[in-house]
């Protein structure tokens, strides 16, 4: 008898040119599956994060670090540690609360109007009119022209002599006068380039955010026998809701910014004073005179982060008030 025959030995190794690498690339490939599925919208959303960082986040904490020194241009040996020296200064700085007060003011008399003028011009052109393309354009022109012409051409209105309006009161017999150096007039004329500036744009937002209410809520309350203004009490003012709780927040950010037209709208720009007497000069306007007129970065450090408090204050307020407005509409 042969003896039995031993069985081959196992091969632990793939033969040449089999699929033993296979199981080795995908699981490879699932790991860069794997790796491109969870970091890559983090590298998409990067690059926001970085400019946000840097042009962002980065000069308000500086601004808060350089508030809390001593730091004049004009002396570079006094710099140092100053603490809470730069904001005591500022709250008993009467230019200061002057300025504030002049803020106010503007930014209540300019924004109220262009959010309620725009909410009732979204209202009238949401409507089938002639040449209604023409008319939605039109509104929008003044957000579209710069504006230093805009202001020059506000400045040479309110012009003391040869302005528009003193000649005007020298056709009806009265005597010109210079209409920036009286509080009330020259707020007048700061707030008209505002409002002539800003109406048009929170017209078409309101104007987008009324196109996009279902049609069939006017037709129903038509036959119900609502009336025109029931209809824009009871439906387009609840539903725009959103959009007017981002206008009141945008327009509170940007009036108490308040600084380019008041600051073309004076006879010598590059003093940022407001007037003669300060009359129409805003927080933006001091913090700039404070830092380059002046040379005191430290304080105007801390009029700028005094100013961000109030902003966020009163950016609040705003909201919560639109808020219990809206549900009680």
């Amino acid at each position: 008898m042969s003896a039995p025959a031993t069985p081959a030995p196992e091969r632990t190794h793939p033969p040449s040119g089999g699929d033993g690498g296979r199981p080795a690339r995908a699981a490879w490939r699932s790991r860069l599956t794997q790796l491109d599925i969870t970091y890559t919208p983090y590298l998409l959303i990067a690059p926001f994060f970085i400019l946000f960082g840097a042009f962002g986040l980065f000069p308000l904490i500086f601004n808060v670090v350089v508030s809390l020194r001593h730091w004049r241009l004009d002396d570079p040996s006094g710099d140092g540690w100053g603490g809470f020296d730069n904001y005591r200064r500022i709250l008993d700085d009467s230019d200061m609360w002057h300025a504030l007060w002049n803020t106010l003011g503007l930014f209540v008399l300019s924004t109220i109007p262009q959010l309620v003028v725009g909410l009732l011009l979204a209202n009238l052109l949401n409507r089938k009119l002639r040449m209604q393309t023409f008319l939605r354009m039109g509104v929008l022109l003044p957000y579209i022209t710069p504006i230093a012409a805009s202001t020059l051409v506000f400045g040479s209105i309110f012009a003391p002599d040869t302005g528009l309006i003193n000649l005007i009161i020298k056709d009806f017999g009265g005597t010109p006068r210079e209409l920036r150096a009286d509080v009330w007039s020259s707020w007048l004329g700061v707030i008209t380039m505002v409002n002539w500036r800003w109406t048009g744009y929170w017209t078409v937002i309101f104007l987008a955010a009324m196109q996009s209410i279902p049609r069939d809520l006017y037709e129903a309350a038509t036959v119900d026998g609502a009336a025109a203004w029931a209809q824009f009490r009871r439906i387009t003012l609840p539903l725009l809701r959103p959009a007017i709780m981002f206008s009141v927040v945008v327009s509170t950010i940007g009036g108490l910014q308040l600084f380019t037209e008041p600051l073309l709208f004076d006879d010598v720009p590059t003093n940022a004073s407001g007037g003669s007497a300060h009359q129409f000069q805003t927080v933006m306007m001091y913090i700039y005179k404070v830092a380059y007129k002046d040379l005191n970065m430290g304080a105007a450090a801390a009029i700028a982060v005094g100013l961000v408090v109030v902003t966020l204050l009163i950016t609040t307020l705003n909201a919560w008030l639109t808020r219990w407005i809206g549900g009680r509409t």
